[in-house]
């Protein structure tokens, strides 16, 4: 096998940046051992690649950066389990934590006009709120610290979400994605597996989860789902958080998780579980796992640089069902 399968099985070399070496300078291409170094298009992960193993370094705005293992993986049949995505493949929810983001931003700013730029989008989608909320303040406003922009976060986080749980708030805050109902009944049918995967804070995804279930009556979330996980409760003065913000995608800690704890599936049969991700964050959070990824339009998969990551890219559900039923 040749070491660029080792990032996916369609994996091409252009498919991914070439680098002289890593950000943090800890090797260099053609020295020590390392055939190559090639990056994702959106600079959140490099890859090292010697004789006979791939490192993943994945980068931090928070300080706390990472090398994984990066294991080739070979889809199998039959799929035990499918790992969804919750923002952007299960619910269309995107641009409504975008706007949360712009409002905290503009409430730091103290200037209620504020909007963010075009260029601003893949920088605040896909990653932590810590993350997202450490570019805007490094870039609108450098006086200022993340903790300050938190506080107006989930101010606003809890405001418009109990609106909406009123039934008021933004329209169409979260919408399920189109054929959601008909692929998720499909995969019970099949006595497949399902797991419900997001980097956002349970205060934030629940809401979602009930809000898309109830649009398609289709009940409990708990009750359907096999496992869910989240990136937990904030850890913030006055009550206790959880593990979240320095470890969620595209480290692999949330997908692993939910597979081998809260799916019960060993580390053997990786190669029976794929993944569903619609951003580049996502993909190489799923690949860092072990598990092969089926990446879905709409997200920021090819602007990322993540295509090479994955098996397959498809429009819809209707392609991946295919995929799973082959």
């Amino acid at each position: 096998m040749q070491l660029i399968e080792f990032l996916g099985p369609q994996a091409k070399v252009d498919d991914f940046l070439s680098l002289e070496k890593t950000s943090d300078n800890r090797f260099i291409s053609g020295s020590t051992g390392v055939n190559a170094i090639l990056g994702t298009g959106d600079g959140k992960v490099e890859f090292v690649l010697f004789e006979d193993q791939v490192l993943a370094y994945v980068k931090s705005a928070m300080g706390y950066p990472a090398y994984y293992p990066l294991r080739p993986v070979d889809m199998k049949r039959p799929i035990k389990a499918v790992l969804m995505d919750l923002d952007g493949t299960s619910v269309r929810s995107e641009s409504f934590w975008i706007w949360i983001i712009q409002l905290s931003t503009a409430s730091l700013l103290n200037n209620p006009k504020f909007e963010l730029e075009e260029a601003d989008i893949p920088y605040v989608s896909g990653h932590s709120v810590s993350e997202h909320l450490e570019y805007c303040v490094r870039k609108y406003c450098p006086h200022k610290t993340v903790e300050d922009a938190k506080v107006f976060y989930f101010q606003h986080t809890h405001y418009q979400m109990e609106e909406i749980m009123q039934g008021r708030g933004k329209a169409d805050a979260f919408t399920p994605s189109p054929g959601l109902k008909e692929f998720l009944l499909e995969l019970k049918a099949m006595n497949v597996k399902i797991g419900l995967v997001t980097s956002g804070l349970y205060e934030k995804a629940w809401p979602e989860i009930l809000s898309a279930f109830k649009t398609l009556n289709m009940g409990d979330p708990n009750d359907f789902y096999d496992a869910i996980i989240t990136a937990g409760f904030p850890l913030r003065k006055g009550s206790p958080g959880t593990l979240g913000e320095l470890s969620p995608k595209p480290h692999p800690w949330l997908y692993a998780e939910i597979c081998r704890v809260g799916l019960g599936i060993s580390e053997n049969d990786n190669a029976h579980v794929i993944g569903i991700e619609d951003s580049g964050a996502g993909v190489c959070s799923i690949r860092l796992a072990g598990f092969p990824v089926i990446g879905i339009k709409d997200g920021n998969i090819k602007e990322s640089g993540t295509l090479g990551l994955c098996d397959h890219f498809c429009s819809d559900f209707n392609e991946i069902i295919k995929i799973i039923k082959e």
